[in-house]
């Protein structure tokens, strides 16, 4: 793509989406650590049963991701066409999804509990605490989905700031209920549970609230065709985030089968070196995500306008930006990689495996902006299809490879760089192949 001229107006609508995005992005993460940090207190086994059973939580909520991102495009597109009706319509739908999807899940969830930790590899003593957090927090499970969906109404709709300040003050909050809860009534980790619980229902409260007073005059009943629109349409997101979940999964276990013919402090170093990288990454791909977000927002809203010449230069803007994001991350990733093991363990060897990685990833990082933004257009533009097949092609490319990459003897640094290249290079192929088309660019209200 050509490298754009300068445009401040494009820059700064793309930076007051993407900014309040990046904030709430980061909330996200902070929550969990908030409860990590107070359970912790307790002791080993509730911080242990903790860690399960948010495994149990973030992937349940993470597969539902679409309910943002499938309706921020519907929203922007009907937006963009004029019929803000419709468009706040569409966006109920996704609210009545959400609280459906939640009910559905809820149940089993809080009737398996114990099951459900154990599966995620929990022993006995664990799998207790794990079970007592779970029962109580998979009921905010609902409120979880419904603080999506009312995110992508409102990013649909051009509001990002909304969602940034429900997500920091839900925070606050989560943190204030945990200590009085966990410490102040002694209800250990159960309170902890309920102590996010009461934090994310107000949060999904506030969101909806606000979905609701913009919706003035408009029917607020669930509409069962509409539902299903939403359900198809989030079809090919779902297959889209197995594909991403799949991959760092199978990278996971690639570390720690590199190091398994080693003994258990290599395999030991070799995972928490991975896990600090992973660490770091995750945090850049925030920043990158963050724009994509925004590409969400703006793609949507101008192909529902009709206007496909907008929708080139704000990609051309969009994907600029994130190459830009990505090699000032990739610098001073570089730079700080023999500083910044420090901050998060004092193993010597862990510190300086961590440096090789940091500087591979560093390396990857402006492939990453184009990938991370082209993937936000995408989705913006209703492509969820292409992108469900691109996600199956670029697994079942990357699999082969990483395993052969284990079979000849590679460690932690050829396993980032197998993911680097080969993951993350199939993607931008995939991506960049899909962007200079125009099969992608379906103006209207509808994708």
């Amino acid at each position: 793509m050509p490298v754009p001229g300068r445009d401040h107006q494009a820059d700064r609508e793309i930076w007051r989406l993407a900014v309040p995005a990046f904030l709430a992005l980061v909330a996200e993460p902070l929550f969990l650590i908030a409860d990590s940090a107070i359970v912790g207190h307790l002791g080993t086994r509730q911080l242990a049963g903790l860690g399960v059973a948010g495994v149990v939580l973030q992937t349940i909520t993470g597969m539902c991701v679409f309910l943002a991102y499938g309706t921020t495009a519907a929203v922007a597109r009907k937006l963009g066409a004029g019929d803000t009706r419709g468009a706040l319509t569409q966006g109920i739908d996704g609210l009545w999804l959400a609280v459906l999807i939640g009910v559905v899940v809820t149940v089993p969830c809080v009737l398996l509990a114990h099951p459900l930790v154990q599966v995620a590899g929990a022993d006995a003593p664990v799998a207790d605490q794990g079970a007592a957090y779970l029962r109580i927090a998979a009921v905010g499970i609902t409120p979880l989905l419904l603080m999506m969906a009312a995110t992508g109404v409102l990013r649909g709709l051009q509001d990002t700031r909304t969602p940034m300040v429900v997500a920091i003050c839900g925070n606050v909050l989560n943190i204030v209920l945990n200590l009085l809860l966990v410490y102040g009534a002694g209800l250990g980790i159960r309170g902890s549970a309920l102590g996010s619980l009461c934090a994310q229902l107000l949060a999904a409260l506030a969101l909806v609230a606000v979905v609701v007073r913009s919706s003035d005059g408009i029917s607020l009943r669930p509409d069962l065709s509409g539902i299903r629109q939403a359900a198809r349409a989030g079809v090919a997101l779902v297959v889209r985030t197995l594909t991403l979940r799949a991959a760092l999964l199978v990278t996971t276990f690639a570390v720690s089968r590199t190091a398994a013919t080693h003994d258990s402090h290599e395999q030991a170093t070799a995972l928490a070196a991975h896990q600090i990288a992973f660490t770091l990454w995750t945090l850049l791909a925030f920043v990158l995500d963050a724009i994509a977000i925004a590409a969400q927002a703006i793609t949507g809203r101008a192909l529902g306008a009709g206007d496909s010449a907008a929708v080139r230069a704000a990609t051309n803007r969009m994907v600029w930006w994130g190459v830009v994001v990505g090699v000032a991350g990739g610098v001073l990733l570089a730079a700080g990689s023999p500083l910044l093991g420090a901050l998060f363990t004092d193993d010597a060897d862990v510190r300086q495996r961590l440096v090789t990685v940091l500087l591979i990833v560093a390396l990857a990082e402006p492939v990453c902006g184009v990938v991370f933004v082209l993937d936000g257009v995408l989705i913006g533009a209703g492509d969820g299809r292409y992108l469900a097949l691109g996600g199956l092609l670029v697994l079942a490319i990357y699999v082969p490879v990483l395993a052969l990459t284990v079979a000849l003897g590679g460690g932690l640094a050829w396993v980032w760089v197998t993911f680097s290249v080969v993951f993350m290079g199939a993607r931008f192929v995939v991506l960049t192949h899909r962007a200079r088309g125009d099969h992608w660019l379906v103006t209207g209200a509808s994708a």
